[in-house]
């Protein structure tokens, strides 16, 4: 689920041998990229779909989705859809960025609510959009024969070019500020611009050329009973 253009599914295709791969995405222009790049190959089904409104014609083994259903709502009503369209053991395993209360998104909250960006932006923050791993045992248990969950903190050290824009900002462009950059249009950069001047106080450049940005991520791995 959130399957861009295949990358993780030929990963999939390989780990598991003769296994059928149905990749699911709301973007039709990475889907196109994934036919074209497994057009020979039989294993592959591509499918455009909301992610929260998808329904695999039989109940599958194995659900797997990296880094996407962050931007789904209702994680109450959707990881329970989601075990419960798995086979009998099947599992659905999850990672999530959950970075959210962390200073580069805070800043771009921030930012968004300012009031020249209040109207067009504030609109777009998310500022929970990630549940606490407490609720995802209580959503999940019930349904589960096994429940691993876990948070890991990457300490991910970003180089900064001299003059060049702050690597966390680079990083954030193909993040959290996606939906900002398409709603503001003409004034994305002017945008940016006032959210860089407050990560560049959040995350303050090394003298090695370095800036350290600690990323963290949940894993959420759900085995259904018989």
């Amino acid at each position: 689920l959130g399957c861009c253009a295949g990358n993780a599914a030929r990963v999939l295709a390989d780990r598991f041998a003769g296994a059928t791969i149905d990749g699911v995405d709301s973007d039709a222009t990475m889907l196109a990229r994934a036919r074209e790049e497994t057009a020979a190959d039989p294993r592959f089904r591509w499918t455009e779909a909301d992610l929260a409104r998808w329904h695999p014609p039989y109940p599958v083994d194995v659900i797997f989705s990296n880094a996407a259903l962050h931007w789904v709502d209702g994680h109450d009503a959707l990881f329970p859809a989601l075990v419960r369209k798995l086979a009998p053991h099947g599992v659905l395993a999850a990672q999530m960025p959950d970075n959210h209360a962390a200073a580069s998104h805070a800043a771009l909250f921030e930012t968004a609510a300012a009031p020249r960006w209040r109207a067009r932006a504030e609109g777009l923050r998310r500022m929970h959009p990630v549940a606490a791993l407490d609720d995802y045992y209580a959503w999940l248990a019930p349904l589960a024969h096994k429940l691993d969950l876990w948070r890991t903190t990457y300490v991910q050290a970003l180089v900064a070019q001299p003059g060049a824009e702050h690597p966390v900002v680079a990083w954030m462009r193909g993040a959290a500020l996606t939906p900002y950059l398409a709603a503001l249009g003409d004034d994305a950069e002017a945008f940016v611009a006032e959210y860089a001047a407050r990560v560049e106080s959040a995350y303050p450049r090394r003298g090695d050329g370095l800036v350290l940005f600690p990323f963290a991520r949940v894993f959420i791995i759900a085995q259904r009973g018989a």
